[in-house]
């Protein structure tokens, strides 16, 4: 609700509906603290995500003119990577269809990889060693390494590398120079962004759709070491606990991206999008005008998220993948306690467009149809009551 307060000084004080929306307030006395007490390792963040395509070239073209430089491709291999040195931020594999295969977060240290194989009853693997069919995958991994593969409680596929040599920093598409005010560095120039694709910094995060959100979340926590950022519940139904999770890496006094993962509840098991850190503003919209012009779909932007900050864009490729440029995102320390907020369509931003119903996942289709079904009759956290509350965030 909107509303007006003046103060004993006269200072008028106007009240926001998006002002009630940010995550200002913490837990209630019992609810989920946001971390676990004493995780298996502690991620330091991603390192790239796996998708399968069937047309590389084409996955190629996409990643081009949205920003990507290629670090390596072969016949049946495409890795994409951003400026920052470090490990890549995505491979595409040629493959008969369209698909997720899962995220690849990074250890902070070799020894990481020994733990968890040890916890979780896995292997470490090196990255280049072809001893079977499922290893082939792995042999052009730029930089190579090693890695344990594990499955969290929605079936993804979830690696955990250590990475060798990494690859080398690119030059960095540079922030313009901004006149503010009165504080005027800019003098005798003018500004002319030039028409071209975002230069990818690296990837920031991803978003996933689990019919198993408690479960999901503290795997997330208890053995990967993650930590909540911010909750989303939905309205009238807090006690059953939260629905969504905006989950940041734990690296201690450094401040880290607000979320590294995102996941909600809904009635599918899926990917949602990636987000990929571009420098400026005008490094995003000069990028977007660059994809709009060769006849890419803009799903929503361009806008100010809520939890996070970032300024967004978001596009469709050509396999329907939903993928974001941002940038300006907030940092976290590991001292800041989870923030907890009602899930809403309208506390996505706090400017910009509305949210369309592509972002939404709204559009109704076959396949949505035939989840809410399966999401309904199976053994979930999804019941008719959790899917009204999830059908009102959405128009609220």
């Amino acid at each position: 609700m909107s509303g007006t307060h003046v103060d004993t000084a006269g200072v008028t004080d106007v009240r926001t509906a998006h002002q009630d929306l940010h995550s200002h307030q913490g837990a209630l006395r019992g609810e989920h603290p946001g971390r676990s007490r004493n995780p298996v390792i502690k991620v330091a963040d991603l390192a790239w995500l796996e998708f399968e395509k069937p047309d590389l070239d084409r996955a190629e073209v996409f990643a081009r003119d949205f920003g990507f430089g290629v670090a390596a491709r072969t016949e049946h291999e495409l890795w994409l990577r951003g400026t920052l040195a470090g490990t890549p931020c995505m491979v595409i594999r040629k493959g008969p269809g369209s698909s997720f295969i899962g995220p690849v977060f990074r250890a902070a240290e070799r020894a990481d990889l020994d733990r968890l194989a040890r916890a979780t009853g896995s292997d470490v693997r090196d990255l280049r060693d072809a001893r079977d069919v499922r290893d082939v995958r792995d042999t052009g991994v730029p930089g190579g390494g090693e890695v344990v593969d594990l499955l969290d409680p929605s079936g993804f596929p979830v690696r955990v590398v250590h990475c060798g040599e990494p690859l080398p920093a690119l030059p960095e598409q540079r922030p313009l120079l901004l006149n503010f005010g009165t504080d005027h560095r800019r003098r005798n120039l003018m500004q002319r962004p030039p028409r071209e694709p975002s230069r990818i910094q690296r990837l920031g995060h991803l978003v996933l759709e689990t019919r198993v959100f408690a479960r999901a979340l503290d795997w997330y926590l208890d053995t990967l070491g993650m930590i909540v950022s911010d909750f989303l519940f939905l309205d009238g139904q807090r006690d059953r606990g939260p629905t969504m999770a905006f989950i940041r890496c734990d690296q201690g006094d450094l401040a880290v991206d607000h979320h590294t993962l995102a996941i909600h509840l809904g009635p599918g098991n899926g990917y949602v999008h990636s987000a990929y850190q571009v420098t400026d503003l005008d490094s995003l919209a000069a990028g977007g005008e660059y994809l709009n012009e060769r006849g890419y779909q803009r799903s929503w932007g361009i806008g100010r998220h809520i939890q996070g900050s970032q300024l967004f864009d978001y596009w469709r490729d050509p396999d329907r993948f939903m993928l974001e440029h941002f940038a300006d995102g907030d940092l976290f320390s590991h001292d800041l306690e989870p923030g907890w907020a009602p899930m809403s369509t309208s506390g996505l931003a706090q400017w910009g467009p509305p949210a369309t119903r592509d972002f939404l996942g709204a559009s109704p289709s076959p396949a949505r149809v035939r989840e809410v079904f399966q999401a309904l009759r199976g053994d979930n956290e999804m019941d008719p009551a959790r899917l009204l509350g999830l059908l009102r965030a959405a128009n609220s």
